[in-house]
């Protein structure tokens, strides 16, 4: 009986959910924007690959937390303002990070040919 009523209540207030989103969403935004202009830089240099690929790796694994909790939320019946900044914030860090990461691995890859090739012209 007192489980029920755990599950009953919700988790945080509308307030808070308010909160978390804007925090959640800047952090978000801000840190994809600082990232993705490291990446556009580094990236065709050859440079800060594990740098760039972990921080881009680490944000999807965190996203997947909080989109777990979400779907988490939505099975315990919690409230739209307990699940709904969960999963906007999951879905979007693990699609926007998760698509990325192949693309950025992929400009990496060329940088490395282009030195190798490079290399190649230079030992002729």
């Amino acid at each position: 009986m007192m489980l029920m009523v755990l599950i009953a209540d919700a988790w945080w207030s509308p307030e808070v959910a308010g909160w978390m989103g804007g925090i959640g969403g800047s952090f978000l935004g801000i840190f994809g924007g600082v990232l993705g202009g490291l990446a556009g830089v580094l990236a065709p240099r050859g440079q800060g690959r594990r740098l760039v690929l972990g921080l881009m790796s680490a944000i999807v694994v965190l996203a997947a937390a909080v989109l777990l909790v979400g779907i988490v939320a939505v099975i315990l019946g919690q409230p739209y303002a307990v699940w709904y900044p969960c999963l906007l914030f999951g879905v979007l860090g693990t699609g926007v990070f998760g698509v990325l990461i192949p693309v950025i691995r992929t400009r990496y890859r060329h940088a490395e040919q282009r030195l190798l090739e490079a290399q190649s012209l230079r030992e002729v």
